[in-house]
């Protein structure tokens, strides 16, 4: 009799490891041992089973200290009459459903998520708003209670895979008989045969709704922001939990500010004189106008910051902040009066030019001239 191995390097796994670190580790070598991800190879089969083994003694807090303590000897799995009854399909489907578990569509399986799009403005995303949506989803008929059969009927187990919804069927080939694993044609691999079908759903056990629901956006959402609402997403199929619903967020750009994550961006038009000589502009928050001080000799590019002006952070509250940017616009068409002014300050030297003093002096006394 082959000699068992020690459980924790099954899973290789320390003595101490968590719950959480055992169940990732398990995840993962279950997803490579698998048999169905391993068609015909017995080594896989065997390891997949010795780690179902391990993992199903070692998740277990009781049966884990009894085998801390008194080895293979302490717990009854795998000792014939605790172990050998349990399916690895069992364990596997507790992990990813049914999809590898080898027992057809029988089982319960989990509604879809559905996703719906929603555009909000500028000013909702700012300050949260509350919107009612209507999604269209499937839902357990209430005719049939979601089993897909007329009221007053039955469903039956399929004889013919005896509800596991799968058939092997035999067939010889030049290296021996081949063993195939296929739907089962009676049901469809349903596991169950629906003799008269509810005439509320044809069978289904759902039926297509629109719901009604009442969703809170938070203040500071963006772009590309997801509200998951837990179990309002597509009903499950034979009882199976309902899929969840995301609700993905759009937000109209501002007219005139520009969002950088928490930050706002207005760009604020100056012309040549106001840049020169300084001056007192109202600009737009989304608090309302504010009054900022442009200093005499603002540059092209130049930023002035508004503390706390921008825009909350979703989770923690605090703002970011508002930055005006000076735009210093050139005029294009000038009138012979504001030429002959211009050409007063002086400047047409074919040279570049060294912004000081002496070029704001004679820019005043040019404006000052009747």
């Amino acid at each position: 009799m082959a000699i068992k191995r020690d459980y924790y390097e099954v899973l290789g796994v320390s003595r101490d490891c968590s719950p959480e670190e055992l169940k990732r580790i398990f995840r993962k070598l279950a997803m490579e041992l698998h048999p169905d991800r391993n068609p015909g190879n017995t080594e896989s089969e065997v390891r997949f089973k010795e780690a179902a083994e391990a993992y199903q003694v070692l998740s277990d807090p009781e049966r884990r200290r009894s085998y801390d303590m008194f080895g293979h000897a302490g717990v009854t799995a795998g000792s014939g009459e605790g172990f050998e009854g349990f399916g690895f399909g069992d364990i596997f489907d507790a992990f990813f459903g049914n999809g590898f578990s080898g027992r057809g569509q029988s089982r319960n399986v989990r509604g879809s998520d559905l996703r719906y799009d929603l555009t909000i403005a500028f000013e909702e995303a700012y300050g949260g708003v509350e919107k009612d949506i209507e999604v269209p989803r499937l839902v357990v008929c209430d005719k049939c209670s979601g089993n897909g059969a007329e009221p007053g009927t039955s469903v039956e187990t399929c004889g013919t895979c005896g509800g596991n919804g799968q058939v092997r069927r035999a067939a010889q080939s030049i290296f021996g008989q081949v063993v195939n694993v296929v739907s089962c044609p009676a049901c469809s691999g349903q596991g169950r045969i629906v003799r008269v079908p509810c005439t509320g759903c044809r069978g289904q056990g759902r039926v297509e709704k629109t719901k009604r629901l009442n969703l809170r956006i938070p203040a500071g959402v963006d772009t590309g922001s997801q509200i998951r609402l837990t179990g309002e997403g597509e009903a499950g199929v034979r009882g199976g939990s309902p899929g969840d619903l995301y609700v993905v967020i759009r937000v109209k750009p501002h007219q005139q500010l520009t969002r950088r994550d928490q930050d706002l961006i207005y760009e604020l038009k100056l012309n040549m004189v106001q840049a020169a000589l300084g001056d007192r502009i109202e600009v737009p928050t989304v608090d309302g106008p504010v009054e900022v001080s442009i200093p005499p000799g603002t540059q092209y590019g130049q930023t002035f910051r508004l503390g706390g002006k921008g825009i909350p952070h979703v989770r923690t509250g605090r703002r970011g902040d508002q930055f005006v940017v000076a735009q210093v616009v050139v005029p294009k068409d000038l009138t012979g009066d504001q030429k002959a002014l211009l050409k007063q300050v002086g400047g047409l030297t074919g040279k570049p030019e060294r912004v000081g003093k002496g070029f704001f002096d004679k820019l005043r006394q040019a404006i000052s001239l009747d």
